[in-house]
């Protein structure tokens, strides 16, 4: 019985993981692909501007921080988004109090 828990939870966790994995390839899709039609709509609309008056290029900008946060929160890439970042500092801040009252 507790095996077939374990599984389940297993399963749970990876279920829940490759939503996250696709939601990120979904919203890489879109980003992409919405911003050629934007690039296309700016440069039909103003075509004898320079590179520099593009307007899209705001747009591509702030989605693409977007998008970064995105990515490093799902392949947690950075430790702020770490699951694991939370359960390491709260054992540093522990290790901290134990090592202070050991002194006191």
């Amino acid at each position: 019985m507790e095996n077939n828990f374990k599984n389940e939870d297993s399963y749970s966790k990876a279920r829940k993981r490759v939503e996250e994995v696709k939601a990120f390839y979904g919203h890489l899709f879109s980003f992409i692909l919405i911003n050629i039609g934007l690039f296309v709509v700016n440069s039909v609309t103003s075509p004898n501007h320079l590179w520099f008056d593009y307007w899209f290029y705001w747009q591509l900008l702030f989605w693409g921080i977007g998008l970064l946060f995105h990515g490093l929160k799902t392949f947690n890439y950075s430790p702020f988004f770490n699951k694991d970042w939370k359960e390491r500092k709260i054992k540093e801040i522990l290790e901290k109090e134990n090592n202070k009252q050991k002194w006191e």
